[in-house]
């Protein structure tokens, strides 16, 4: 039961952003010992229930940009299908994706307004492709939606406004993370039983954490509330 004051918490940061928060759930069972095989289909589960209802939030609000989400959706969701197959050793790659998200984080915190609307800018269809897919298949090589990857793509990339960043990247967990949870029940790994329990904490801590972020926060708050979450995944990338 401890653990579901921490999830409920973690939902409401992260969704206040546009996330569902796999990559905190990770943290916080690393901190309590949860065994690994339990950690990633758990997260991935609490990140499917938080994602929906925080996408019906953000969609009923307007905020999306369908000509960035589509091509990456597209593209991510066989690689996280792929890379929920996968086990890789995290030494390599772990620890330079925390330095990454430390980067964007600090980025976000010295620069919490939006930049002017002429300088946002719609990449390429090959560029948003080949983005998609490569965060797709981190996604669920690392048992997470993807969210904290994507976020400070869109905004430091200025490929979009940061309200319309929260409706993208949510669906965009959303469907990484179904994909993810497919290719993690593939390779043969059972869900654990405590997962329904813990779905529902975050999913709560979700429904809250959506009205924040859709209707209430500034942006300004946001852009640094993300900033919070990316250092929470990079803490848990870090292994330490």
């Amino acid at each position: 039961m401890t653990l579901l004051p921490w999830f409920f918490f973690i939902a409401i940061l992260f969704a206040a952003v546009g996330h569902a928060g796999a990559s905190g759930y990770l943290a916080v069972m690393a901190l309590y010992g949860i065994p690994p095989e339990v950690m990633r289909p758990a997260a991935l589960i609490m990140n499917i229930g938080v994602a929906s209802i925080a996408a019906v939030r953000y969609l009923r609000a307007g905020l999306f940009n369908a000509r960035l989400f589509w091509p990456l959706a597209l593209s991510a969701v066989p690689m996280a299908f792929v890379g929920g197959l996968l086990t890789l050793p995290a030494a390599g790659y772990r620890p330079l994706v925390a330095l990454v998200l430390v980067w964007a984080a600090l980025q976000l915190w010295r620069h919490p307004a939006d930049p002017p609307a002429a300088a946002i800018r719609t990449p390429a269809l090959p560029l948003l492709l080949g983005s998609g897919a490569a965060l797709g298949l981190l996604s669920g090589l690392t048992g997470v939606g993807g969210g904290i990857f994507l976020s400070p793509l869109l905004l430091l990339g200025r490929w979009s406004r940061t309200r319309e960043v929260s409706g993208v990247v949510v669906l965009f967990v959303l469907c990484n993370s179904l994909a993810g949870l497919a290719g993690v029940l593939a390779s043969g790994t059972p869900l654990p039983g405590q997962a329904a329990l813990w779905a529902l904490a975050a999913a709560a801590g979700g429904l809250l954490g959506a009205e924040l972020g859709a209707r209430r926060l500034g942006v300004p708050l946001i852009r640094r509330l993300l900033a919070l979450v990316l250092l929470v995944a990079a803490f848990k990338m870090s292994g330490l």
